[in-house]
């Protein structure tokens, strides 16, 4: 008996989304690996896909480089998402957010990598964390939590502060993670207009128990380690 055409299409419609994702965490792995000017063969190989496979989606290594950065980046924007959805201050969004993806680099490198190969964004940009960033920041401004004036700007010194963090916890192993992602969340939570013993006081708030190594059966297989600690008392 023949298969019914809908399920035929549908398992190849399966088909070709695992060799996409497939083609995306091999392109990932790499440039965590800081090896992402290798051949498309190689590429391929990593994802024990044949050379065919890889140009049914993709036309250059450029183009999977650029979806595996996007992929990484609307991935954790989307467990970020998860985490703030129950909270109604803005202004506490925002810090979550800022608090977490500090506490990544050191709980999930190779994630860590993937997304600070992206660069700082361009204000305008509308893919990745900037939406999500921008999204934050005008609802604080919208409920009067926040003070910026030019939203673009503020967007750039967000985005600027998340890189530099990363790099920084990257080239010294020795600073604690958690301590520094939050004095620069209360610094920023300064700069937008709250004053010091409240953005002190959010940015030291217990967070959630959140495993940034174990992002699920359907997210790439990051290689971190543990679940974040509460934040210290005396951190900062």
């Amino acid at each position: 008996m023949a298969e019914p055409l809908g399920n035929a299409l549908n398992r190849v419609a399966r088909r070709k989304a695992r060799t996409r994702a497939a083609l995306v965490r091999a392109a990932q792995a790499l440039i965590a690996a800081g090896r992402s000017n290798v051949p498309i063969l190689e590429l391929t190989q990593a994802a024990d896909v044949g050379m065919g496979s890889f140009y049914n989606h993709f036309g250059t290594r450029e183009e999977l480089y650029a979806a595996a950065v996007a992929d990484a980046l609307d991935r954790h924007g989307a467990l970020l998402d998860q985490v703030g959805s129950g909270l109604d201050d803005p202004a506490e969004v925002f810090a979550l957010s800022f608090r977490l993806t500090g506490r990544l680099h050191r709980h999930n490198p190779a994630l860590s990598k993937v997304l600070l190969s992206a660069g700082v964004p361009q204000a305008g940009a509308d893919s990745a964390l900037t939406p999500r960033a921008r999204r934050d920041i005008d609802a604080a401004v919208r409920a009067g939590r926040f003070r910026a004036p030019d939203a673009e700007l503020a967007l750039i010194v967000v985005s600027g502060a998340a890189l530099c963090l990363g790099r920084f916890l990257h080239d010294r192993p020795d600073r604690d993670d958690a301590a520094a992602a939050d004095q620069v969340t209360e610094d920023l939570l300064r700069m937008f207009g709250l004053a010091a013993e409240e953005a002190r006081l959010i940015s030291r708030r217990s967070l959630p128990e959140v495993d940034l190594a174990d992002p699920g059966p359907d997210r790439a297989p990051w290689a971190g380690r543990g679940r974040l600690r509460p934040p210290s008392s005396e951190s900062g």
